[in-house]
């Protein structure tokens, strides 16, 4: 056993290195967007910080010295590190480098995995949404769905990050997912094989009678310019271009500044959406630009359910709000809140909650979602069919493989297509009614 001069001397050397941590942190904050570091004078390594951290770093030198095993003062402040961020929100974590160069493949359009999005919600892992045409979603993977084990071990103590690690994996491997269902009498496995996961964020179908359909599925680098070239094809083949229905439907989310990109490209002016958190840097406003509202006067219609997150919320909120569209389907999810990703020395980094996001007219999203102006579930409800039993029909239709954007974007959306999707139905009723005077007047 070693003696306590000897442990005093790692602990102060832990404590100098979590210090120059601590240090490192604070130097980085006034250059991160949306955050705001501590106020003058009040470092993460003032006077009333030393003696926790003198006890942490005495902690990190009796596990270093008398566990077991080795580990090496890395493993332990990644670890420590790690046990920090996860006394936060789900949304917030710990990037290891690896972590963060594959958040930024994710983000430019290809990674390899399943091709679904999942949150923390109650402690409980939950899948958002599957991406359409993925391995996942082919396999019947659901909005909803608690993911229980991940290759057999329980996901109940996991961390966010470490189930997406845990899920992605070398393209053609497999991974089981044990998923719990409302109507499941037994948690289910699901076996799926990984793939190389392009993400094409927008895809386009065009209906008779001069109306155009764009579906979002999530929000990356070149999302606003795919849906940008989409309009401006609609517009050269619909004439006239009487309407447009924008399906954020299953849609997790993304980037902040596609989602602002995204509505800009249908508002005139105003409000898009701000942000709010505990300092002035986290508090931002996003307005429409002046100049880029070349498709603002088009009728137009968003499709909403339950797997919408975060930015779909945020596009689908502020065209609610400045009354530029109907917003058609059932509550979304309710994510809004802003992670903004904090680079460390070492290239890890720190997801953090910094803000949250609130519509134009000053509606928080964040566990509330937006409430649809006209709310169509997905199939009517018939006298002798439960709630669970018309669910689970529907959402193992829009699980298959064939879509409507599984077509070429030029070929029109059938009237035997728009009968098994009651949501497009309805949206194209009210598109060939629109109001004549203004958007202010809503069916």
């Amino acid at each position: 056993m070693l003696g306590r001069s000897s442990l005093m001397v790692n602990a102060a050397l832990l404590l100098a290195l979590v210090l120059s941590v601590a240090l490192a942190l604070h130097a980085t904050e006034p250059a991160v967007p949306a955050a705001q570091g501590p106020a003058q004078g009040d470092t993460l390594a003032s006077p009333e910080h030393t003696p926790s951290l003198q006890i942490f770093a005495q902690a990190l030198a009796l596990v270093e010295d008398q566990y077991a095993e080795p580990k090496t003062s890395k493993d332990l402040i990644y670890g420590a590190i790690q046990g920090a961020v996860g006394t936060l929100d789900p949304h917030s974590s710990f990037m290891t480098p690896e972590d963060l160069r594959e958040l930024q493949i994710e983000t430019k359009g290809t990674f390899s995995g399943i091709g679904i999005e999942i949150a923390m919600k109650d402690l409980v892992l939950m899948v958002v949404s599957p991406i359409e045409g993925t391995p996942a979603y082919q396999m019947g993977i659901q909005p909803g769905d608690q993911i229980v084990k991940i290759n057999g071990q329980p996901t109940k103590n996991m961390s966010l990050a470490d189930a997406v690690k845990s899920i992605r994996g070398p393209q053609g491997s497999a991974v089981t997912l044990t998923i719990n269902r409302e109507g499941f009498a037994h948690p289910k496995d699901y076996v799926i094989t990984r793939q190389i996961i392009p993400i094409h964020s927008v895809k386009a179908r065009i209906l008779e009678g001069g109306i155009g359909y764009i579906r979002v599925t999530n929000f990356q680098d070149t999302t606003d310019a795919d849906l940008h070239a989409y309009l401006d094809k609609m517009k050269q083949r619909l004439a006239p271009f009487r309407g447009l229905i924008l399906d954020l439907r299953n849609d997790p989310g993304g980037l902040l500044d596609q989602a602002v990109r995204v509505a800009d490209e249908f508002l005139k002016s105003g409000l898009i959406v701000y942000t709010e958190g505990r300092n002035r840097q986290q508090t931002g406003r996003f307005y429409a630009t002046a100049g880029m509202d070349k498709y603002s006067n088009i009728p137009m219609v968003v499709l909403i359910n339950e797997g919408s997150a975060s930015a779909s919320e945020i596009v689908a909120g502020a065209l609610k709000d400045q009354k530029r569209a109907l917003i058609v389907g059932t509550k979304s999810f309710g994510k809004g809140s802003v992670q903004t990703i904090i680079p460390l020395e070492d290239d890890s980094a720190l997801r953090l909650t910094t803000s949250l996001y609130y519509t134009p007219s000053g509606i928080t999203i964040n566990e509330k979602g937006i409430v649809p102006d006209v709310v169509v579930d997905e199939k009517p409800l018939p006298a002798d069919e439960s709630l669970q039993v018309l669910r689970d029909e529907v959402l193992e239709r829009h699980m298959r493989k064939q879509g409507l954007t599984d077509k070429p974007w030029n070929q029109p959306i059938t009237a035997a297509e728009l009968d098994k999707d009651p949501q497009l139905k309805r949206a194209v009723e009210l598109l060939h009614n629109w109001p004549a005077k203004n958007l202010a007047q809503r069916p």
